[in-house]
């Protein structure tokens, strides 16, 4: 009999633990089980038994629960599409777009993590993040007891046009009530595509809960992609909910800090002309530029810099990697939640860049990152000391001797600057050495990682340094190691627990 790739990955990873066993099969989820509460959505009948399961059984058993389950032929975008929904059912994005909801947040990032694994790993990253989401279940249950309620089906739109029509009306004022009819009614007619172009617009036009608006909607479409389209509905009211968090007067009626980046740079392009000429090649010394102005610019600076650029001709890549280089600076600085977030919100940025058919689209979303880097600067000076390292300054070792990746992670646990040069000079001496850091920063996740953050951050930059030219991509890949783990950090209770509950 023929073994299934998700099967086959699964007890490949079964043996890399030691030879795991599993526990006694607990009983299964029967039809009655699985029927859903009148108050609450109804998901695809397909998925509807499994989020039950996920969403029912205690948290010390459903990862041995899982475990059977996957042995019986579960596949593994089955329990991708079961963990997303169980989150956007049983987390409430509120008060915070973070904090426990990072249960939903982290789970493109897990799946992210998992493609880049070998084989005999790839279940260790939804293993933890079917975890995180019983943690975050219970906090969510403590907080406010929230479900997703059924969509009011009298009030969907019937056609797509009026759908369209009533969910920018409602994302323009505020309005949640209307956007959640709306958005129903857009996810049962409208293409992938338009609905990326409508949240991805939504999802970057304001600077509040550090990034983690268009970190989402750049997560929920990357697993929906994964999943299939059938689970869009409740995913999307989710994140319209999501997008619409404010904190006291209302966005549309007042002229409010985080959402003026957005509307100059929405001005700007407005009044755009014509680019008065193409750039035939990228240009190293521009990166550079927008590095150094991203030092002591404003967010309003930025963005008109970066409009400048592209109105000269300037290619997007170019500006793009001075942005990744300047959120890299600000992790050397001050290796904290901020810093981390930048990194993130623009690997979150460039992806909807590099997404969306919409040309008007992709350059707003390039200046508002331009604007967001100084945001994150002047978050990090409100929280205390911030450092002046610089990347384009980080300096190679000049010993005469060979380093090695090993080093590089032995050295992270006891002083990341001295990490970041190892790896910069590894990388400098042997470019192939670029997959071996890579390799070993993500299986030092599976191992090692206790946070979301550790999931989002490395699935993010590791993604993003294979966007940077060449010239720029050791530096970028050397800070990156300042949140990244250490070789000495002791293994995660999860993967401890893993091995007892398997075994």
């Amino acid at each position: 009999m023929s073994t299934s790739p998700d099967r086959r990955a699964f007890l490949q990873s079964s043996a890399a633990l030691g030879g795991l066993t599993f526990l006694t099969d607990l009983p299964g989820v029967s039809a009655a089980d699985a029927k859903v509460d009148p108050n609450l959505v109804a998901l695809a009948p397909e998925i509807e038994p499994l989020v039950r399961l996920i969403e029912d059984v205690p948290r010390a058993k459903l990862l041995e629960e899982m475990g059977t389950r996957i042995k019986k032929g579960l596949s593994y975008r089955e329990v991708l599409g079961g963990l997303l929904l169980a989150g956007v059912r049983n987390v409430r994005p509120r008060p915070n777009v973070g904090f426990k909801f990072h249960a939903v947040l982290v789970v493109n990032a897990a799946h992210q993590a998992a493609l880049a694994a070998p084989d005999k790993e790839r279940w260790l990253p939804l293993f933890w993040a079917l975890d995180n989401f019983k943690d975050a279940q219970a906090k969510n249950a403590d907080e406010s007891g929230w479900r997703m309620k059924p969509v009011d089906d009298a009030k969907v739109p019937a056609s797509p046009r009026m759908a369209r029509a009533a969910f920018t009306t409602a994302m323009d004022n505020w309005d949640v009530d209307a956007a959640d009819v709306a958005v129903a009614g857009l996810a049962r007619t409208a293409t992938a595509g338009d609905l990326f172009d409508l949240f991805a617009k939504y999802g970057s036009r304001d600077f509040r809960d550090i990034g983690h608006k268009i970190i989402y909607v750049a997560n929920a479409f990357r697993t929906l992609d994964v999943i299939g389209w059938q689970h869009a509905e409740p995913v999307l009211r989710s994140l319209a909910f999501a997008l619409l968090k404010h904190d006291g007067k209302n966005p549309a009626k007042d002229d409010l800090a985080p959402d003026q980046p957005g509307r100059k740079n929405a001005e700007r392009l407005r009044a755009a002309s014509t680019p008065r000429r193409v750039s035939d090649a990228t240009k190293p010394e521009a990166t550079q530029t927008i590095l150094k102005s991203l030092r002591t610019a404003s967010a309003d600076e930025m963005g008109d810099e970066a409009n400048r650029a592209l109105m000269y001709g300037e290619r997007p890549r170019v500006l793009w990697d001075g942005l990744f280089l300047g959120g890299a600076e600000l992790l050397m600085r001050q290796p904290g939640i901020v810093s981390l977030h930048a990194l993130t919100t623009l690997n979150a940025l460039h992806y909807a860049a590099r997404t969306t058919g919409d040309a008007e689209l992709r350059k707003l979303l390039l200046l508002q990152a331009a604007s967001f880097v100084p945001l994150f600067r002047d978050a990090m000076a409100a929280r205390g000391k911030v450092g002046d390292a610089k990347i384009d300054e980080l300096a190679v070792y000049e010993e005469e001797r060979l380093f090695t990746v090993g080093e590089v992670y032995a050295e992270l646990s006891k002083n990341k600057e001295k990490a970041a040069r190892t790896a910069l000079t590894v990388l400098k001496g042997d470019r192939t050495k670029a997959k071996e850091l890579t390799d070993e920063a993500r299986r030092l996740i599976f191992l090692k990682g206790t946070d979301a953050h550790d999931y989002k951050f490395s699935s993010a930059v590791l993604e993003d340094a294979s966007f940077i030219a060449p010239e720029w991509r050791d530096r970028f890949l050397a800070a990156s190691v300042f949140w990244l783990k250490g070789s000495g950090a002791p293994d995660s209770g999860l993967v401890k627990r893993t091995r007892a509950a398997l075994s």
